[in-house]
């Protein structure tokens, strides 16, 4: 047991080492490529205004970037207290939790920004499913596959009872419909869609599936338990 279990340590941890590589040239990617629309939104955000930054996708996409290594300290702080209380996978478990938190709230900010007609506007729904995939776009594609990425990437990780492709794709088609359940009640000027319920949750059971070789497994749970 002992030896299997160092056996698969290290392609769990070279592949580790690749997935984070790869976030890190994606985001950097991302960066670089959304440049120009993130430095439309410095000054408001960098002079403390609302108006410009916060209510503005690239002024929220912008203030998560520049709270990165923040997040990072919160991971380093709660890892070293569970590390000195003697819990397992101390660094896995602040990670998840972190991450699934701060990857997540962000996207849910931007799909509860009020529309240029929020509270004139009655509430919009659509319930035909695929009739809004074709008028997204790839940028609106890739938006509402990211909503839900960070909780299905990293709640299996630490919660073992999330640690299943299914279960991942009904929590985030849950959380979806309460987000477009609440554009629709608070005439947030936006379209209640069956698309972004679709789109929302294969993002996530993908991220789940992509973090698979850490999912928090029962055994694990009570080998934490333990200590």
């Amino acid at each position: 047991m002992n030896n299997s279990e160092t056996l698969s340590a290290p392609p769990n941890r070279t592949l580790g080492i690749v997935l984070v590589g790869l976030a890190v040239l994606g985001v950097a990617g991302a960066v670089f490529t959304g440049r120009r629309m993130l430095m439309m939104s410095v000054p408001s955000c960098l002079g403390g205004h609302w108006n410009g930054c916060y209510d503005t996708e690239n002024g929220v996409v912008l203030m998560t970037l520049v709270g990165l290594p923040l997040a990072a300290v919160v991971v380093w702080a709660l890892a070293h207290r569970r590390r000195a209380a003697g819990v397992a996978s101390a660094w896995r478990m602040s990670l998840a939790e972190v991450g699934m938190v701060y990857g997540t709230l962000p996207f849910l900010w931007m799909t509860l920004m009020p529309g240029a007609g929020a509270g004139v506007v009655p509430g919009r729904v659509s319930l035909v499913p695929l009739r809004d995939l074709v008028t997204m776009g790839s940028l609106g594609i890739g938006g509402n596959l990211l909503v839900f990425a960070s909780l299905g990437f990293f709640a299996p990780m630490r919660f073992a009872a999330l640690a299943s492709a299914p279960r991942i794709l009904a929590l985030a088609g849950g959380c979806s419909v309460l987000i477009e359940t609440a554009q629709y009640v608070l005439r947030l000027d936006r379209v209640s869609s069956i698309d972004d319920v679709l789109i929302n949750a294969a993002g996530a059971a993908l991220a789940a599936l992509a973090s698979r070789p850490w999912w928090r497994t029962a055994p694990n749970r009570l080998q934490t338990c333990a200590y």
